[in-house]
Formats: C-alpha cells, sequence, structure tokens
C-alpha cells in the first residue's frame, strides 16, 4: 500500500520541477534582455575604437 501513497508524489514533483525550470528559464531571459539594452559606457567605447 505504501507505493500506492508514493505514486501520485510523482507528478507533484515533476510539476514543481517544471515550474523551478519555466521560472529559471524566465528570470534568465530577463537579467539576458537588460544587459542586451543596457547601454555601453563612452570609456569603453573609447578603447574600442583605439583598437582600429
Amino acid at each position: 500500500m505504501t507505493s500506492d501513497k508514493k505514486a501520485p508524489d510523482k507528478p507533484k514533483k515533476a510539476a514543481v520541477a517544471q515550474s523551478k525550470n519555466r521560472d529559471m528559464g524566465s528570470a534568465l531571459r530577463s537579467v539576458y534582455q537588460k544587459t542586451v539594452e543596457e547601454a555601453v559606457p563612452d570609456d569603453l567605447l573609447s578603447l574600442l575604437g583605439k583598437l582600429d
């Protein structure tokens, strides 16, 4: 009878893991998007210009 009790836990654990993965993916996309939109500092642009 203990196996009957463990069986329903697996879908719950899978759903929790899937939810955590979705949340992590959303957080990573948000950080990436903010980084992409961030302006490049003038000092860095100046240094890059000296490489040419």
